[in-house]
C-alpha cells in the first residue's frame, strides 16, 4: 500500500478554454489529462500546455482542485 504523504501524487488537469461556458454556445465537452508531479519541488498548482483534440490545437490546461 502507498502512504497519503507520498511526495509523488497523481493529479488531473481541465481545459481552461472549455471550462468558460457562454450563454448560448453549444457545450463542447472538456478535455481532461492525467499526470503526477512532486508534492515536494512542485507545491503550486501546474498549468501545462496540452493539445486538445476537438479543437486541433494546443490549450492551456490547470490542475483541478481536490
Amino acid at each position: 500500500m502507498t502512504k497519503s504523504k507520498d511526495a509523488r501524487v497523481t493529479i488531473g488537469l481541465t481545459c481552461t478554454i472549455c471550462t468558460r461556458k457562454d450563454a448560448g454556445d453549444k457545450s463542447t465537452g472538456i478535455s481532461r489529462y492525467t499526470t503526477r508531479k512532486s508534492r515536494r519541488n512542485t507545491p503550486i498548482r501546474l498549468e501545462l500546455k496540452k493539445f486538445r483534440a476537438y479543437c486541433h490545437k494546443h490549450t492551456y490546461h490547470k490542475e483541478l482542485r481536490k
